[in-house]
């Protein structure tokens, strides 16, 4: 069977509702007017530090203050779970990989503080042998070294990996790992401009595009 990595924001969970309330509350406190939920669909993906870089360009806000705009993000972020929700079909999904006798890892570039209490509240600690956070090693995606390290703690068996985003697919490059691509959530570029394997915007089809990925690694 395989080893499956996961991305979580944009791919399991739409979370952009909650870290949209966050940065608006930062924002807010230091009198500045909020970001859009499309700025932070945008934002998503290379960690909060780049979020906050992000959110302060638009903003005009100096470099100075990013050290403790940071601070205040994160705060805040570990309880931001409250508006997150699961993309259609995911929980099963993962259920009928687990009882297919899959093994599942989650790499993320979310800190692992507010990425353990988001899966606490969802109720997906159990799927995941391993998760790793932007902050669990000392590079984060897109660069290979954390992919690898969810990889080789799974063991055995072929690899794949799920996620949305540019970054995602430029990880999975790095890895030379076959990359499944969720098209509905905070990609920015057209499907056609993101490397990947196979794509899929339901999560239905994914028992499926396992097995033909699997087939086209053999």
């Amino acid at each position: 069977m395989a080893r499956i990595v996961f991305d979580l924001d944009g791919t399991l969970i739409d979370s952009a509702p909650d870290i949209h309330g966050v940065a608006n509350a930062v924002l807010g406190a230091e009198g500045y007017d909020p970001i859009t939920l499309a700025d932070t669909r945008r934002f998503i993906g290379n960690g909060a530090s780049v979020f906050i870089d992000q959110m302060r360009a638009i903003r005009d806000i100096p470099d100075a203050d990013h050290a403790r705009l940071l601070d205040m993000f994160m705060a805040r972020y570990e309880d931001a779970v409250h508006l997150t929700v699961l993309y259609e079909g995911v929980r099963d999904v993962l259920d009928h990989l687990v009882a297919q006798g899959h093994v599942l890892g989650l790499c993320t570039n979310k800190p692992i503080s507010p990425t353990h209490r988001v899966l606490s509240h969802m109720g997906l600690d159990p799927y995941f042998k391993i998760v790793l956070g932007g902050d669990s090693l000392p590079k984060r995606k897109p660069d290979p070294a954390p992919l690898r390290a969810c990889f080789d703690a799974l063991g055995d068996g072929p690899k794949i990996y799920v996620g949305d985003s540019e970054v995602d697919a430029q990880t999975a490059q790095a890895a030379q790992v076959p990359f499944m691509l969720f098209t509905r959530g905070y990609r920015k570029s057209p499907v056609e401009a993101v490397p990947h394997t196979v794509r899929f915007d339901m999560w239905s089809a994914v028992p499926e595009l396992v097995t033909e990925v699997l087939h086209l690694s053999t």
